[in-house]
């Protein structure tokens, strides 16, 4: 559910993403267990790291105005 919803987000501020779907794609598992993660969604914005639907990290890292940011 978070996972739609982070796609969603970046998807109506026009932030270009990768998706990686770890119920298919062993390598994207490996990353996660990597950087001791066990949750998604997982964004990585550089080298950060930002886990779960976080609307004011991915804003602030991604330079997207706050308050539209708290509209989408």
């Amino acid at each position: 559910m978070f996972c739609n919803r982070t796609k969603e987000f970046l998807s109506q501020h026009g932030i270009a993403f990768e998706e990686r779907d770890v119920t298919s794609d062993e390598r994207a598992i490996e990353e996660l267990q990597r950087r001791s993660l066990m949750t998604t969604p997982v964004t990585l914005v550089d080298d950060q790291v930002v886990v779960g639907f976080d609307t004011a990290t991915l804003a602030r890292l991604l330079d997207i105005d706050q308050h539209v940011a708290e509209k989408g």
